[in-house]
């Protein structure tokens, strides 16, 4: 059975993807979508939603959600009805300037990770097969302090706020997986990274040279967002372990096909885990519902 076939399997399945306008969520979601699973775009442009669905086509809902205000991420959880087959924690931001969410985190940390935590936390009971979150091998070498995690103590630039919030998102993710097994829950949490994607995470107003320079470079060596998307598919379609980080095979994990990845020692610490979920808890208010 060939990828296409092993996804089209899951046709009628229900499928929440976050960011899915643009990038990865969106390749992931039309890739659901054309496959036949029944897909919410949780979206911040809900106009931009709407016309993503219909060039899709399928069975897709559009539900407004903007991971760095977590009142919005309350109100898409009211708002969602019914079971949850798969979440797909895939919408993040690269914090090109030192900014703040609504409610006053850091915007790497905030968005990256407060906001699919709590989503996950407030969706849990609901979802009965996967939750599947998108980090980053830019995890590798990063630091992360529960205690500064709007780096107040340490100084601030956009690749180490970038890198330290996929470090919180893969310990994160540990920790869930310990979770889902201790509660014997048939629900399974895995984690992947797409590879360098040639993807709009730098078009930004400021950085019209550097976006083209980086735009440019990515089209040779990096994975357009269709192959960055099938690490997130391949979580879906493979009989792979519970906790999986999956990655991409080829030289430097730039790009290539999907495959199963080792992680920094950091991401494999479950006390450090333990302190990142309870700091999660106690900020966004949400907790463990199982």
């Amino acid at each position: 059975m060939d990828e296409n076939e092993k996804l089209t399997a899951l046709a009628g399945r229900r499928a929440v993807v976050t960011g899915a306008t643009n990038g990865l969520g969106m390749a992931t979601a039309r890739a659901l979508a054309v496959a036949g699973l029944r897909v919410v775009l949780a979206v911040r442009d809900v106009e931009l939603g709407m016309r993503r669905a219909h060039e899709f086509g399928g069975d897709c809902e559009v539900i407004h959600l903007d991971l760095a205000d977590l009142a919005s991420v309350r109100q898409f959880t009211e708002q969602l009805d019914g079971p949850i087959d798969y979440l797909i924690n895939n919408a993040g931001v690269f914090p090109h300037q030192h900014r703040t969410t609504t409610d006053g985190f850091e915007l790497g940390i905030g968005t990256n990770f407060f906001g699919p935590f709590a989503l996950t936390n407030l969706l849990l009971p609901r979802i009965t097969r996967q939750i599947v979150s998108v980090a980053s091998d830019a995890h590798r070498g990063a630091r992360i302090d529960p205690d500064d995690l709007d780096l107040v103590r340490a100084s601030w630039s956009p690749p180490r706020a970038y890198a330290r919030s996929k470090l919180a998102v893969m310990v994160w993710g540990l920790e869930l997986d310990r979770r889902l097994r201790a509660a014997s829950s048939p629900v399974s949490a895995m984690l992947t990274t797409p590879g360098w994607v040639a993807s709009n995470i730098s078009n930004k107003p400021h950085l019209g040279v550097a976006h083209r320079a980086v735009q440019g470079a990515a089209s040779r060596f990096a994975n357009d967002v269709d192959a960055g998307a099938e690490t997130t598919l391949y979580c879906l379609t493979e009989p792979i372990a519970p906790g999986s980080y999956v990655g991409v095979d080829g030289l430097w994990a730039l790009r290539g096909k999907p495959v199963l990845f080792g992680r920094s020692s950091v991401a494999c610490d479950f006390d450090l885990a333990a302190r990142l979920w309870a700091k999660g808890e106690e900020l966004t208010g949400t907790s463990w519902p199982l």
